[in-house]
This record gives structure tokens, C-alpha cells and sequence, in this order.
């Protein structure tokens, strides 16, 4: 039997192997510099006159070091499928570890969500001025791993409370979720340690870490009425599966089901790895969606 850990390397190694693909075009949704958009268009058609639109929230555990340009083959992957494409960058933890962590801190509250409902709320109006091949009625959004969990988030907005600063009156205008090894049950998550406490840390620690996480959980926003579609690795030992299920489950005692695609034989990387067969499943799912 492989060594898990020097599988989930080499996976690993394989997915940041290959070189960032640069934008066609960047717009900003606000003064931060992390408050940007990417986009790239179609490499190729696939009928009709305009592409579907594939908003992509990239992972990392909600931490600094991981911005949007690790992602960026997978994004060029989606273009080359056909896909209009936008690579959001968001607030993320900051650099400095707080007192008695390892390492950089993961999110910001509240910024990582301002920001993510920011980009969405702007995104009609900069596909409009910057990425004319995009059809915003035909809109998917995916993520990996924290950016599966804001994914989720983000399709669940109309079902926070409405004192959220995020709240909408309506559901988002999405054709779906497609959500990739997501970080999407915070309790099972926080059992499991996923990510080196990823989810104490956004959270926060004292009385209010439970009432944030009633915001920002996605498996305590359900039903959302959206479709949604979960892809996991069953070896993923960064997000494990047990993770998804208990979202699915969640999503089922709500009254909802959520599709969850299981991929034998696969870790957490190569969902987004141009290299690997579970990156075409992946783009399968959301072809499934937008079109």
C-alpha cells in the first residue's frame, strides 16, 4: 500500500508543478490589493455566443502564502474547456502567526467573507466591461478546499441570518456549486483537525467563535435551493472525505441533496491538477451545470 504522506507529496508536487498562467485582464472590486478579479477568456467555443461563466475561489486553508496564482493552471484548464473564467482573490490570514500558533493565521473575520460577497455582488458589472465572451446567466462557482467552503458560502448567502452583513433577500443568480475536497462542516472539521485548526482560527476563539460560526458554516445554511455538486478524493488526508460526507448528510436532514462524487485512488491535489484524470471529472461536473 502507498505511504499516503509521500503520495499526498508527490500529488502535491504535481499540481504546483505547473507554470501560473497569466490573465487576460484584472479588475478590481475594491482599494484592498487583495480585492481582485481575473479573468480568462474561452480558448475555444462550445456553441451558442457567449461561455459560461466559472467563478473559481482558490484554497489554502484561508492563510496568506496561498493566493490566487497556484490555481491558475486549473483556471487555464477550465478556459481551455471552453469556460469563461474568474480567478477571485480575497483577504486572507495574516502573515504574522498569533501568539501560540505555527504558523500564518488562517482568514480574516470579517474580510474573507466582505470580500468574497463583494467580488460576487461586482462580478456581473466587470464580466460586462472585461470579459464580454462570459454569460453571467450561465454562472457555476467552485473552489478547492477553503475556497470550496466559500464556494458553498457563497451560493448560501439568502439563507444567513438577516443581521448577516452579507444577507440577500433572494438567492444568488447561480447555476450551481461545484465544490472540490471543500472544507463545508465545521464541526467534523474542527474534530479532525483539518488544516492545523484552519477553522479555530477563522473563527476565532471566546463566546463568539459559535455565533460566527453560525454565519459562516456552510453545513449550518441548508437548504439553499442551489443546485450542488461536491467532488472528493477518497485518500485526500488534508480535507477528508469524512468531511463531505457530513456536509451531504447535513444538506440531506435539510431536505436537500447534494451530489458527492467520490474519486478512487485520489488525494487532495489532483482536483486541480491539469495533469490528472480527476481534473477532467472536475470540469465534467461543472460542463453538467453551466450548460
Amino acid at each position: 500500500m502507498p505511504d499516503p504522506a509521500a503520495r499526498d507529496a508527490a500529488e502535491e508536487a504535481s499540481a504546483l508543478s505547473h507554470p501560473a498562467v497569466d490573465p487576460d485582464s484584472t479588475a478590481s472590486y475594491g482599494a484592498h490589493p487583495d480585492q481582485v478579479v481575473d479573468f480568462y477568456a474561452p480558448r475555444e467555443a462550445r456553441g451558442g455566443d457567449r461561455a459560461p461563466l466559472v467563478v473559481v475561489l482558490h484554497g489554502g486553508a484561508w492563510r496568506a502564502p496561498y493566493d490566487r496564482r497556484h490555481i491558475t493552471p486549473f483556471v487555464d484548464y477550465l478556459a481551455r474547456r471552453g469556460f469563461a473564467v474568474a480567478n477571485v482573490e480575497y483577504r486572507r490570514g495574516r502573515d504574522i502567526p498569533a501568539q501560540g500558533a505555527a504558523g500564518p493565521v488562517a482568514g480574516r473575520w470579517p474580510e474573507t467573507f466582505d470580500d468574497v460577497a463583494a467580488a460576487l455582488d461586482a462580478l456581473p458589472g466587470l464580466v460586462r466591461a472585461h470579459l464580454p465572451q462570459a454569460d453571467p446567466r450561465r454562472t457555476v462557482v467552485t473552489g478547492h478546499s477553503a475556497g470550496g467552503h466559500l464556494a458553498l458560502w457563497a451560493a448560501a448567502r439568502h439563507v444567513l441570518p438577516v443581521d448577516a452583513r452579507w444577507w440577500l433577500d433572494a438567492p444568488p443568480p447561480l447555476r450551481g456549486v461545484v465544490a472540490l475536497s471543500p472544507i463545508a462542516h465545521f464541526e467534523r472539521a474542527v474534530e479532525l483537525d483539518v488544516c492545523g485548526g484552519a477553522v479555530t482560527q477563522l473563527l476565532g476563539e471566546g463566546a463568539g467563535a459559535e455565533l460566527r460560526a453560525g454565519y459562516a458554516d456552510p453545513a449550518a445554511l441548508l437548504p439553499t435551493g442551489i443546485a450542488t455538486a461536491v467532488v472528493q478524493g477518497r485518500e485526500d488526508t488534508v480535507v477528508p472525505q469524512a468531511v463531505a460526507e457530513a456536509y451531504v448528510d447535513a444538506a440531506a436532514k435539510a431536505g436537500e441533496m447534494v451530489g458527492l462524487t467520490l474519486l478512487d485512488g485520489v488525494g487532495h491535489f489532483p482536483l486541480i491538477d491539469p495533469a490528472a484524470d480527476a481534473c477532467a471529472v472536475v470540469a465534467e461536473e461543472i460542463a453538467q451545470l453551466a450548460w
